[in-house]
């Protein structure tokens, strides 16, 4: 007889994985890669709240005009230089006692400092008149400059009595105005304009007035 074999196979050794230990390159790319995405999102939510409000006109305005808090509505800026935001009204911050316009301002546009004054500074007088409606040209707005001329009845010719006046108000016809009636315009007049007022007024009242917009 033969003798018996052992056919027994090896053993196998079973590898531990290892935990990467804090030399590991692997390790430290890991926790660049979170540093990373942490600093990047910090800096996407500060840019996106890289705002201020501002105090903006909700309409047209004319020099002369004062303005109320009706009259305002908040805006959301960015601006790309600091400085440029010294020259607005922060709607955070008080309103000023005087907010009497020292020019015209356009719907939407940004309430700057300079553009402000005292009733006294800006030397508007306010001039309320009642027209015949088809004596305004169409699409007058408030800001617009405008002559008013008036030909008298036994004139040929009209004479401008009002020169260059800035259109304060010309709220549409209503009720029992219309195209063939009466209409409002509210005038703002510089004091030099406003020392011919009175003329201007008697010629209004006795001839056929023209108001006339100025390109």
């Amino acid at each position: 007889m033969e003798p018996m074999t052992s056919t027994l196979a090896p053993p196998i050794v079973t590898a531990r994985a290892r935990r990467p230990g804090w030399r590991d390159p692997r390790l430290w790319l890991g926790v660049a890669l979170i540093a990373l995405s942490v600093l990047g999102g910090a800096r996407i939510f500060a840019a996106a709240d890289d705002t201020v409000e501002l105090w903006a006109v909700a309409a047209d305005h004319a020099a002369g005009d004062r303005l109320d808090r009706d009259d305002l509505e908040v805006r959301r800026v960015r601006f790309a230089d600091a400085a440029e935001l010294d020259r607005y009204l922060l709607a955070s911050e008080p309103l000023p006692d005087e907010l009497h316009l020292r020019r015209p301002i356009g719907a939407g546009e940004l309430v700057p400092d300079q553009a402000l004054g005292s009733a006294e500074e800006t030397g508007v007088v306010t001039v309320p008149l009642i027209l015949p409606a088809m004596a305004l040209e169409p699409g007058l707005r408030v800001g617009d400059h405008v002559d008013i001329w008036v030909t008298a009845q036994d004139a040929r010719e009209a004479e401008r009595v009002l020169g260059d006046a800035t259109v304060v108000a010309a709220p549409e016809a209503d009720g029992g105005f219309g195209a063939t009636g009466e209409r409002q315009l509210v005038l703002g007049l510089t004091e030099g304009q406003a020392t011919g007022l009175p003329r201007a007024l008697a010629a209004i009242a006795g001839g056929d007035v023209t108001v006339s917009g100025l390109d």
